[in-house]
């Protein structure tokens, strides 16, 4: 991945800002600008220079991983390491941070170990992040690592059909799933796998629990992996015996909607238009009620990354963002359903890069 082209990009949004450095503490950040993925580190970004700061447990990762930056070994506290260098840098008057990730205490910390003259002028709070949007849009390579690990996604779920079966815990679904995501390469999960059966999946997020699943009824089953460092998701649901005609009503109502926004999909489109043609559906159905999240959101380093899907969200989106594309119905007591794919947004529609079955599947 070409990480001189992203810092040259962020160089040029410092540049607009009117800032001459940038601390970068957010670890997807670092990874993203330097390709360390480390769990340790801190990034001091200049007009001209770039050092990345970790500690002597990552002396060897850090020489064959970064580029685009020097690194440099530190013992003490890697953020203030990074603020000490930027002070150093006789061109740099005000160096921007993030506040969505520094908090009081850290700054007090980072305002102390400068010079008292540098403290008051030297580190201003950014007024919207300069990395997460060059993230936002995926570059060939990362959208080649997603495919990848939404195509493994694909390939749990047709494993775990034959895994369903009344009785089994909920646990083992969860277990099996993890098990076999590793089989296929996984670093991890992306998030704490979701099984919810019978009248648990009227939970948007029931973890898995030993409840075992029962004779009839939805199953539920919300999961993603890491590969490479990137994250996907979805959410397929299944019922177990034959479900009743009010059970496919609604199951048919929220693939109608899915679909609906899937199709909303596109280049430029509002954020807040992807989200009411899933919820319109779903209003039309009379189960706009049952509907109680964001219709979807980004994905890439992160499991949850902007932009929203939501009500009333007036960002639009740009070719190369992937989301995803999720809404559900949550009655409580009875049941609840939710299908969700991921999308990588282009010129003219949407890319379904999860593209199992969204039929209703009975066992």
């Amino acid at each position: 991945m070409d990480n001189s082209r992203r810092i040259g990009a962020l160089r040029r949004k410092l540049n607009r800002a009117g800032l001459q450095g940038l601390l970068v503490t957010h670890l997807p950040d670092v990874r993203y600008l330097s390709g360390f993925t480390g769990s340790s580190a801190a990034l001091a970004i200049t007009r001209y220079k770039a050092r990345l700061f970790t500690d002597g447990r990552y002396k060897t990762q850090a020489a064959e991983e970064v580029r685009g930056a020097q690194v440099e070994i530190a013992s003490s506290s890697l953020s203030v390491a990074a603020v000490q260098w930027l002070a150093a840098q006789p061109a740099v008057a005000r160096a921007g941070f993030d506040p969505a990730v520094t908090t009081v205490a850290d700054l007090a910390r980072l305002k102390a170990a400068l010079p008292g003259k540098l403290r008051r002028s030297l580190l201003t709070a950014l007024d919207e992040p300069l990395v997460m949007p060059l993230r936002q849009v995926k570059d060939s390579d990362e959208l080649e690592i997603l495919r990848e690990a939404a195509q493994i996604g694909c390939r749990l779920f047709d494993h775990i059909l034959g895994v369903l079966k009344p009785g089994i815990r909920e646990i083992e679904v969860a277990a099996e799933l993890e098990h076999q995501a590793r089989l296929l390469g996984a670093e991890g999960m992306s998030f704490e796998t979701i099984v919810a059966s019978g009248s648990r999946s009227a939970l948007p997020h029931g973890h898995a629990t030993t409840n075992p699943l029962p004779r009839r009824g939805f199953v539920t089953m919300d999961f993603g992996i890491i590969l490479r460092g990137y994250c996907s998701d979805m959410t397929r649901t299944v019922y177990l015996g034959s479900p009743k005609q009010q059970e496919r009503r609604a199951y048919q109502s929220v693939l109608e909607a899915q679909l609906a926004a899937v199709e909303a999909v596109r280049e430029s489109a509002c954020c807040g238009d992807v989200d009411e043609a899933a919820r319109g559906i779903l209003r039309r159905e009379g189960l706009a009620d049952a509907f109680t999240h964001s219709t979807g959101h980004g994905v890439g380093l992160e499991i949850h990354e902007p932009p929203r899907l939501g009500a009333g969200q007036s960002a639009r989106l740009a070719a190369g963002i992937v989301v995803t594309i999720e809404p559900g119905i949550y009655l409580p007591g009875r049941f609840g359903i939710r299908i969700e794919d991921m999308v990588h947004v282009t010129r003219t529609g949407g890319e379904i890069l999860t593209p199992s079955t969204k039929a209703l599947i009975e066992l």
